[in-house]
């Protein structure tokens, strides 16, 4: 199964929609898809569609997938990577109202730069892109995540310093050492 997923922010992604159904009428695609289509306002027609799902909705649609089409946000791609899928990346570009800028045209280059996604940076070669993936020809690095508390770990170092007056050392999460500055 195919998983496609845009986010729950405010910004439509009918262009990838329309290019999803184009493909799809066309026979590009031979895996069954399921999109969750966010605020976007076109309606598909070859696919099933919903366009918010709860937590558990769309952990299970992530799961059932082989194949993740995946906007532009490194939290769905990252997702998608930690459970081990294939992952085409789609940026949101700000000149068709998909996104305030263009900051997941570098997400999407980064995380291919690495070689763990197959970035489709013109939306005419999604269905190109579908059918190299389905067929097998794409050889994607699979990520691996050494530190998976790192991400929280940073965030949390960072408002313990910056907000509370909190410094850490040592870079063992539950193990750093905290000292309370004092401020005079």
């Amino acid at each position: 199964m195919i998983f496609v997923c845009v986010g729950s922010r405010p910004y439509p992604f009918d262009r990838l929609f329309r290019e999803l159904d184009r493909i799809i009428e066309e026979g590009l695609v031979h895996e069954e898809v399921f999109a969750q289509t966010g605020a976007s306002t076109y309606v598909p027609r070859h696919f099933p569609y919903q366009a918010f799902l709860s937590p558990d909705e769309f952990s299970e649609k992530m799961g059932q997938a082989d194949i993740v089409i995946s906007h532009g946000a490194s939290g769905s791609i990252m997702g998608a990577l930690s459970r081990g899928k294939k992952v085409i990346a789609v940026a949101r570009l700000a000149r068709h109202g998909e996104h305030i800028n263009d900051h997941q045209v570098g997400i999407n280059e980064s995380f291919s730069d690495e070689g763990l996604v197959l970035n489709v940076p013109d939306l005419s070669d999604l269905g190109q892109a579908v059918a190299d993936m389905e067929a097998g020809n794409v050889s994607l690095r699979p990520w691996h995540n050494e530190s998976p508390q790192a991400i929280p770990q940073t965030i949390d170092a960072f408002i313990q310093e910056q907000l509370l007056g909190v410094r850490r050392h040592g870079t063992e999460g539950a193990k750093a050492t905290v000292d309370r500055e004092v401020f005079s």
